[in-house]
């Protein structure tokens, strides 16, 4: 979030509109008189303002159009139709029994829309499209596998990272029950 609505800009945006206030007054108090205004309040008539009507020039002729219709046979042919380009849909088609669940019941008895959209949560990127479409998902594609083999060494030293890494003030190095996702 770029622009935070915070009290330091409110009170900026208030001083900056008195500034320009302050400057509007200014301005008109020193050239009033040079430069007056359409909105005279003295004048409080209830007449209507109109440009003052000019004589017609009895000798101003537009001159005459001449335009000749092209014939249908000299227009150039039409292009044969462009061939399309079919576009693989980014995601892939959901399975059967997946799509079947969409049209069991109603999403309040936790049928059809909701059990097909947990079922779609919990697929992951890979399995639901062909190439990560996001550049957050570019990192850690494809690598779900990899990650289960992984172990931490016997003789790291794991306990210089958490104790110089994390900060005190609220990030904590031992996981909570509640850190699960899911």
């Amino acid at each position: 979030m770029r622009c935070l609505l915070t009290t330091q800009s409110q009170n900026c945006y208030r001083e900056q509109i008195q500034k320009e206030m302050l400057t509007r007054l200014a301005w008109k108090s020193r050239y009033a008189k040079l430069y007056p205004s359409c909105y005279n309040p003295q004048n409080n008539s209830t007449e209507l303002t109109q440009l003052p009507q000019l004589p017609a020039d009895p000798w101003a002729v537009l001159p005459p159009v001449t335009r000749t219709p092209k014939r249908q046979s000299d227009l150039p042919p039409l292009s044969p139709p462009a061939l399309s380009v079919e576009v693989t849909p980014a995601m892939r088609p959901v399975s059967p029994k997946t799509r079947q669940a969409l049209y069991q019941d109603s999403s309040h008895h936790g049928r059809g829309r909701s059990l097909y959209l947990h079922r779609r949560g919990q697929m992951r990127p890979e399995e639901k499209f062909d190439f990560p479409l996001l550049s957050s998902w570019e990192y850690g594609w494809r690598l779900g596998d990899y990650t289960l083999d992984y172990r931490t060494p016997s003789r790291a030293r794991s306990s210089v990272v958490k104790n110089t890494f994390y900060a005190r003030n609220g990030v904590f190095s031992s996981p909570s029950a509640t850190d699960i996702l899911g």
